[in-house]
C-alpha cells in the first residue's frame, strides 16, 4: 500500500514537469489571437501519463502544470481557468482510459479533450475580455495545439504502454 502512494506521488510529479516543460519550452506563440496565443506540446505528456496511469494522475498534471505555467510566464489571470479547464482534461481522459484499453476509447478520450478545451477557453476568454467575438481568434490555435498533441499520442501510446507494463508499473485508480 505505501509503495504504491510513493510510485502515484513519484509519477504524478513526474507528469507534473513533463507537462510544464514541454508547455513553457516546447511552444510557438501566435501573433493572431487576442491574447496573443501559444500553441505547444504540453498536452502530449499530459494525455500520455493520464491514459497510462489514470485520472488522477491526469488531472494533476494538467492542472497544475500548465497552471504553473501560466503563474511563471506572466499569463497570471489564465492560471485559474487553466488549472480547471486542463485538470478536467486530465482527469476526462484517464477515467475513459482506465477501464478501456482499446484504441478507440484513447481517441474518443482525446476528443473528448479537445472538446473541453475549445469550449471551456471560449468561455473563459469571454469572462476576460468581456465579449463573444474575441474569443473565436483563439479556436484555430487550440484545434492545432490538441490535433498534434492527438497525432503524437496516438502514435507513441502503444509502444509506450508495453514498455510500462514490462516495468509493471500500474494505473493509479
Amino acid at each position: 500500500m505505501k509503495e504504491n502512494k510513493v510510485q502515484f506521488i513519484a509519477i504524478t510529479a513526474m507528469a507534473v514537469a513533463l507537462t510544464y516543460v514541454f508547455t513553457a519550452f516546447v511552444n510557438v506563440r501566435l501573433p493572431i489571437a487576442a491574447n496573443g496565443g501559444l500553441i505547444h506540446l504540453g498536452n502530449v505528456p499530459l494525455f500520455i501519463m493520464a491514459i497510462l496511469f489514470g485520472k488522477k494522475t491526469g488531472a494533476i498534471a494538467g492542472g497544475v502544470g500548465m497552471g504553473l505555467f501560466d503563474l511563471l510566464s506572466g499569463w497570471t489571470a489564465w492560471a485559474p481557468f487553466t488549472f480547471i479547464i486542463v485538470g478536467i482534461m486530465g482527469y476526462v481522459v484517464g477515467a475513459m482510459t482506465e477501464k478501456h484499453d482499446q484504441y478507440g476509447w484513447k481517441v474518443a478520450a482525446i476528443f473528448a479533450a479537445f472538446v473541453i478545451k475549445i469550449v471551456g477557453y471560449y468561455i473563459a476568454e469571454i469572462i476576460l475580455y468581456g465579449n463573444f467575438i474575441a474569443p473565436i481568434s483563439s479556436v484555430p490555435g487550440n484545434v492545432v495545439q490538441i490535433a498534434v498533441a492527438a497525432v503524437v499520442v496516438l502514435i507513441v501510446i502503444e509502444p509506450i504502454e508495453i514498455a510500462v507494463k514490462k516495468i509493471g508499473i500500474t494505473q493509479f485508480a
